[in-house]
């Protein structure tokens, strides 16, 4: 038994390393609380997990009503934020994250409030609180001149957000499979989707979601209802998972919100270069009253159609957009 007036040597060596990890985590802190006292004042905080170089870096920025939004942060270079679509979560865009950080772009993606690791508020499921919450991501991590890829509804951020918070500190942006300028059917949108698909997504939502999502990844998102789809189990076994981290409030808001939002405003601010690209087959997201009309509303824009592609041709056609996606960056950077 050891004397605790007289340690052994073995405990006083444990005692200093004690004593010089608490001096090193003293130090690596630092930083973090004087980057943290810098968003404070633009009225979010920054909750810091790890950092260090050549580490993957996970964080969480504290929006204003108390919402924690959850993002990863990976490579340097250029920045790129990447918004996904409902009802996912950021890991959706590993694939392209890890590709274009290998290529010399830090890529930034995070979820949406209510979905995946963010935190699950009641209220804030609309357009104009995302757009707040990406620019108070912007804002947290100091970004400048920040690229803006954005997938079926997680366009609709980058829309609003230019819409509300301006284009200047927007360098480029990618519009994929994406809901603006509105999905509704109306008299301005004759050929939108009618009010009742998406009540019966609701309903679908709000009775049995876990079957609801199943059905949607084995079926039209990857378009593994067509012919020949080649699209993988353990893909679609992942989009089921990505989906059931998404709370029922904001997954059945969300709806409302991509399904009724019109961004027809905020793309007549974009002023930047602009990729829309959009699957010929896509049966979430008919081209014809979104890619299309987004095309001739933003100036600047190119649009690209895969011919036969589904909604989810960031995976199905990882390959070919992966590439679009370097080029457009490097291109325009």
């Amino acid at each position: 038994m050891t004397d605790p007036e007289h340690p052994s040597s073995d405990d006083a060596a444990t005692r200093r390393k004690v004593m010089l990890g608490g001096l090193v985590a003293a130090s690596i802190l630092t930083p973090f609380a004087t980057a943290g006292s810098e968003a404070l004042a633009q009225g979010v905080s920054l909750s810091a997990r790890r950092s260090g170089p050549g580490v993957q870096r996970t964080d969480f920025v504290t929006m204003k009503d108390g919402t924690e939004i959850y993002y990863k942060d990976w490579g340097k270079g250029p920045p790129i934020i990447f918004s996904h679509g409902w009802p996912l979560s950021a890991d959706v865009w590993d694939d392209q994250m890890m590709f274009m950080a290998s290529h010399g772009f830090r890529c930034v993606a995070f979820d949406r409030r209510g979905h995946g690791r963010s935190s699950q508020p009641w209220d804030g499921n609309n357009y104009d609180t995302f757009a707040d919450d990406l620019a108070g991501i912007i804002t947290s991590l100091n970004l400048r001149s920040v690229a803006l890829v954005g997938h079926s509804a997680g366009a609709g951020d980058i829309a609003r957000y230019i819409g509300r918070h301006g284009p200047a500190n927007v360098s480029r942006t990618m519009l994929v499979s994406a809901i603006p300028p509105s999905m509704l059917k109306t008299a301005s949108n004759p050929h939108g989707v009618p009010i009742e698909v998406f009540d019966a997504v609701r309903a679908g939502v709000a009775n049995d979601r876990a079957q609801f999502y199943r059905d949607l990844g084995d079926g039209p998102f990857f378009g593994a209802n067509r012919p020949g789809s080649k699209v993988s189990q353990g893909i679609k076994d992942a989009f089921w998972l990505w989906s059931m981290q998404v709370g029922l409030r904001a997954s059945y808001e969300g709806v409302t919100a991509f399904s009724e939002t019109d961004f027809t405003h905020d793309l007549t601010r974009f002023d930047m270069p602009t990729s829309i690209i959009h699957g010929g087959d896509d049966q979430n997201v008919p081209i014809a009253s979104t890619a299309l009309r987004s095309s001739k509303l933003i100036k600047n824009a190119t649009l690209t159609v895969y011919e036969g592609a589904p909604h989810g041709l960031t995976v199905t056609h990882k390959d070919r957009f992966n590439a679009d996606l370097l080029s457009f960056m490097k291109k325009n950077a």
